[in-house]
């Protein structure tokens, strides 16, 4: 499905306008379904949906119980619906809405992961570079200046690369990749080119990922949570520089 559009826009520079076409970001509102029953909606970028939705609901805990994401029925249109089959209990008490792109959605969760015990290291040179490497595979953000993305690393090479609207939707599909892929989330690095907030930090720690970094900042909760569970944030990774704000013995 398509992840950009043409639109007319009128450019205004040196005093006059011109009337050209840009690309804009595609932008559609996903229905996802348990059993045939509506459980929610969110918006996205059409792309990887299916690994969007097996990392929304893993991530959420939304069905307690046996399901299988290879059954998961996906069609798209002017709306894009998913009907997931499941044996289990769907639970959405608890519901937030979050500080993410386009009000994300996030439940509570009963129980969460203790205190991260990972021996897994980088080295500063070796972060610097994957980062640029990141950063350098964002097309649809140089297309349309509006996308945000994630990656999972194993320290060396990008193993898993997303792209979209919201950045709670990027880690999902980051996460419903690795999931779908069975790659471990041990010895790895979760890579963000937004903000970190309190959710995509629970996000992380919640699969054991030890080293989570973003060209941005942190939130203030987001830093108590990586602190408390064991993972290391890095902000603020811009040519020769970042910040380590917790468990900085992971980067030497």
């Amino acid at each position: 499905m398509k992840t950009t559009a043409k639109r007319k826009v009128y450019r205004h520079t040196d005093g006059t306008f011109e009337c050209m076409e840009d690309l804009v970001a595609v932008e559609k509102r996903v229905k996802v379904s348990v059993n045939g029953k509506e459980v929610l909606s969110l918006y996205c970028t059409p792309h990887m949906v299916k690994e969007l939705v097996v990392g929304l609901m893993m991530n959420e805990g939304i069905i307690r119980g046996n399901w299988c994401a290879e059954r998961m029925g996906i069609e798209y249109g002017e709306e894009i619906t998913v009907d997931i089959p499941a044996e289990g209990e769907v639970v959405t008490a608890g519901k937030t809405i979050t500080s993410g792109c386009l009000g994300g959605i996030t439940f509570a969760q009963e129980n969460e992961v203790g205190m991260i015990e990972d021996s897994f290291t980088i080295g500063r040179d070796s972060l610097r570079h994957m980062f640029s490497d990141f950063q350098a595979r964002s097309e649809l953000y140089r297309l349309t200046g509006c996308i945000h993305s994630a990656a999972l690393s194993d320290g060396e090479v990008i193993l898993c690369f997303a792209e979209d609207i919201g950045r709670h939707n990027a880690v999902d599909k980051v996460i419903g990749y690795a999931l779908l892929e069975h790659i471990p989330f041990s010895g790895k690095v979760m890579l963000a080119s937004g903000r970190i907030s309190s959710e995509i930090s629970s996000k992380c720690s919640r699969w054991g990922i030890p080293i989570l970094a973003t060209r941005t900042a942190p939130t203030n909760l987001a830093i108590e949570i990586a602190a408390k569970r064991g993972v290391t944030v890095v902000g603020f990774v811009r040519g020769n520089r970042f910040n380590v704000y917790t468990h900085p013995g992971r980067v030497t």
